[in-house]
C-alpha cells in the first residue's frame, strides 16, 4: 500500500509507542477527537497520546487509505489491551502546512 509519508510517520510514531514523534506530526493549535473527547493543542495531544499508549499499549496495521472531500482518510486495525481489541478505526485527517490540524477518531469493534 502506498501511503503517504505523515501516515507512515504517524503508525511509526504509534507501533513505537513515541508520544513525542507522535505529537509532533500536529500544529501547535491541532485538535484530536477521540472516544468523545477533544484535545486541543500539541501538548495536550501528546499528554493524550502518552496516556492512551501506556493504557492501551496500542499498534497500528494499515487497511487502506483515501483522500475525500473533507481531507485524508486512514484506515487501520488498531489492537491492543483495551476491551474488544482489535478494532477497525477511521483516522479522519485535515492538514495544513505539512502537519495535522485535525484528527478525529470514528470506527468500530470488530
Amino acid at each position: 500500500m502506498n501511503l503517504p509519508k505523515f501516515i507512515t510517520d504517524l503508525i511509526e510514531a504509534q507501533n513505537n509507542h513515541d508520544a513525542v514523534a507522535y505529537s509532533s506530526l500536529f500544529s501547535e493549535n491541532a485538535e484530536v477527537f477521540d472516544e468523545g473527547k477533544n484535545h486541543i493543542g500539541r501538548a495536550a495531544i501528546q499528554k493524550w497520546i502518552e496516556n492512551s499508549n501506556q493504557q492501551y499499549q496500542t499498534t497500528l496495521k494499515p487497511i487502506s487509505y483515501r483522500e475525500s472531500e473533507k481531507g485524508p482518510v486512514f484506515t487501520a486495525e488498531i489492537s491492543g489491551t483495551f476491551p474488544g481489541s482489535p478494532a477497525i478505526l477511521n483516522f479522519n485527517l485535515v492538514l495544513q502546512e505539512g502537519l495535522i490540524q485535525s484528527l478525529k477518531i470514528t470506527g468500530r469493534l470488530l
